[in-house]
């Protein structure tokens, strides 16, 4: 089986996770410390949703951090026995709940984020190639966020996303090589001015 890495910090470090396969980016060490240091503040006690879920690296961090529950939404039957297994394996299996269903779906339908929310954290992992997926889940994920929550895409550099997609703004990028972070809050809780600035 192919290798996610390791958890990097909290109850769960050192930890070995699974990934569903060679076609997956789990999230390189360098780009998984940074990310998670910009939102070290916001986890502990915080609900995670981690969309397009693949191994639920990202959402298994938080876990290991502090968080209080996440959701791992993974469409694919395989990634989504990998997540499970994942999170046996850091013993957070009672804290994390998967669904296998389409991101964007799951998004759109109130039996589905609009049962499990509201969420503090969102991390958003499309294939890269899909940058129609990123754009509608930005445009549906606002509603289920959280006052004072925080939502994290991760993309392609060259295929930045939108600026103000929905009820989000964006407030910070991060690039990494061929890997960008892009953050977003609330609209109503970004000045205009600091829109698309670096807040770092």
């Amino acid at each position: 089986m192919a290798d996610a890495g390791r958890v990097i910090a909290g109850s769960a470090k050192g930890v070995r996770l699974a990934a569903p396969g060679p076609g997956t980016r789990p999230l390189a060490d360098r780009v998984k410390q940074t990310l998670f240091a910009v939102l070290e503040p916001e986890l502990e006690g915080a609900a995670v949703l981690d969309l397009f879920a693949g191994s639920g690296a990202g959402g298994i961090e938080a876990l290991s951090r502090g968080a209080a529950r996440a959701v791992f939404v993974e469409r694919d039957a395989g990634a989504a026995r990998v997540v499970a297994e994942n999170l046996r394996r850091v013993g957070l299996e009672a804290r994390g709940e998967v669904v296998r269903r389409d991101a964007v779906a799951w998004l759109a339908d109130p039996a589905g984020a609009g049962a499990a929310g509201p969420f503090d954290v969102v991390l958003l992992d499309p294939p890269y190639a899909d940058t129609d997926a990123l754009g509608h889940a930005l445009e549906l994920v606002g509603g289920h966020l959280a006052p004072g929550g925080v939502v994290v895409a991760k993309h392609f550099w060259r295929d930045a996303p939108p600026v103000r997609p929905g009820l989000l703004a964006s407030v910070r990028e991060r690039r990494f090589g061929e890997t960008a972070l892009t953050f977003y809050r609330h609209r109503d809780a970004v000045p205009p001015a600091r829109e698309e600035a670096d807040e770092a």
